[in-house]
């Protein structure tokens, strides 16, 4: 059976491309393919504890069986267009406000905005850029979970939007903005808020580049749902 497969991150960089097909026997596992990738890409090091995985853009483990034609993505920990524009990823700058306005209905008395900015520096470090990557498909498909989960959380909720920057960002540049609203300034909203952005941080397929006078490194997330 033919497996695609997809590299983002700084797994792209070892292996030296985007994207592959691997043939594999029937009813192989992910284990199983993430062995033969280390052999055909011998840079490739797909540690458990630093690689995830995902099947047809959802989460997986080692022990997940594979099918003819699935999609598997390998990427690191997340650093962290859709049917709606309140879910998206973007190469042109956020307007917090537009998001903002995005969560905003005739019923809506509160309106909580998390806008996080690019920061000159980062663990003792000088940064002067970032480049984020992301997994488009999977993104866009984890950041409407996330507003599932919290409208279930937090069910005086009446609405939730997040945009994600991508591409090459300067010190000041906005890099992700979430808006969340609820009938009054009580109902939620802030705990809501808060509850999204760390969500993204943990699960949306994100990665971010840090440039510097000391180079470039990519910076990887602690976070891995495929492990329990």
């Amino acid at each position: 059976m033919k497996i695609a497969v997809k590299f983002f991150a700084r797994y792209k960089e070892l292996a030296g491309t985007a994207a592959t097909t691997i043939e594999l026997a029937e009813k192989s596992t992910a284990a199983t393919l993430m062995a033969s990738l280390e052999q055909q890409f011998p840079a490739l090091k797909l540690t458990p504890e630093r690689t995830l995985i995902s099947i047809n853009q959802d989460f997986g483990t080692a022990d997940s069986t594979l099918a003819d034609g699935d999609e598997v993505a390998i990427f690191p920990p997340v650093s962290g267009g859709s049917d709606s524009q309140k879910f998206a990823l973007t190469d042109h700058p956020i307007n917090p406000e537009s998001v903002s306005q995005m969560v905003v209905h005739p019923h809506t008395g509160a309106v909580v905005t998390f806008t996080g900015v690019v920061r000159d520096n980062s663990e003792g470090k000088a940064v002067s850029s970032l480049e984020y990557e992301a997994y488009h498909d999977m993104a866009i498909a984890k950041m409407k979970q996330i507003a599932d989960e919290v409208h279930e959380k937090f069910p005086d909720v009446v609405d939730v939007a997040m945009v994600q920057r991508i591409g090459h960002l300067e010190v000041g540049d906005v890099a992700v903005a979430i808006a969340v609203s609820s009938g009054h300034r009580y109902d939620g909203c802030f705990e809501a808020c808060k509850y999204s952005i760390e969500r993204l941080k943990e699960i949306v397929p994100v990665w971010k580049k840090e440039f510097g006078p000391g180079g470039a490194e990519w910076v990887e997330g602690d976070h891995n749902p495929s492990l329990k």
